[in-house]
């Protein structure tokens, strides 16, 4: 596939493959079958099969990666719309994030010394627990690998959404506000897709969860980097 077919139809494809994959989705709603793990892998299987480069690829498609940030706004919506109910539990909501943001910074660092990873992959790893967008920006500023970043993010996410239904049924997590913490401080975007799967409060709540996780990390990951050199 030559490179100007491949920055002509980048965006399209990916489009496509998204909206077929959500289609898919809503039929069989199985967290494997998830467009976020679908999309990127049929991406790679094109990209390697027709022979073209993500350099390429990225040329087309990279309106999508700069729509990230402004998309981010969007959850202020739900936010005013249940702002009365965050008043109410902000204290609840903030200790939880800050305390679960935390442990994901700390289990980040663990987990690089103890599979010795490089010094570059170590920093990327730090903050996948926090949307795709600030976690590439707070890579760059530590000496991390933002690609590398937003692969961990990602997957970070899927495997939140995976397990975060059997971690509510062991322990009997049935309110919307802690269903939504849980969904947003540890499985970001991805999770609050699948928090709003239950009710529009659980999303609303892993909205802003999301959002303190980020903030949080965003000051927290640079001192995190000394502890790993």
């Amino acid at each position: 596939m030559s490179l100007l077919l491949l920055g002509l139809y980048g965006l399209p494809l990916t489009i496509g493959i998204y909206w077929g994959a959500k289609m898919l989705y809503q039929r069989l709603p199985k967290v494997y079958l998830s467009p976020l793990l679908i999309t990127p892998l049929l991406i790679v299987v094109l990209l390697t099969q027709a022979g073209g480069s993500y350099e390429a690829y990225h040329e087309g498609a990279q309106w999508i990666s700069k729509l990230l940030q402004p998309a981010t706004i969007a959850f202020a919506v739900p936010l005013y719309k249940n702002f009365q109910t965050l008043k109410k539990h902000a204290a609840e909501i903030i200790v939880s994030v800050l305390t679960g943001s935390m442990f994901a910074i700390i289990s980040s660092a663990l987990l690089a010394k103890w599979l010795h990873l490089s010094s570059d992959l170590a920093t990327s790893l730090i903050p996948r627990s926090i949307t795709t967008p600030i976690a590439m920006d707070v890579s760059a500023v530590i000496g991390g690998v933002p690609n590398m970043t937003a692969v961990f993010v990602i997957l970070t996410g899927i495997l939140g959404a995976m397990i975060g239904p059997s971690i509510m049924r062991i322990f009997h997590i049935k309110g919307d506000i802690a269903r939504g913490v849980l969904f947003g401080t540890s499985a970001h975007g991805t999770g609050t897709s699948k928090a709003f799967e239950f009710n529009s409060l659980s999303g609303t709540i892993s909205s802003i969860s999301m959002i303190v996780a980020a903030l949080f990390t965003l000051g927290v990951a640079p001192l995190m980097v000394s502890f790993l050199q």
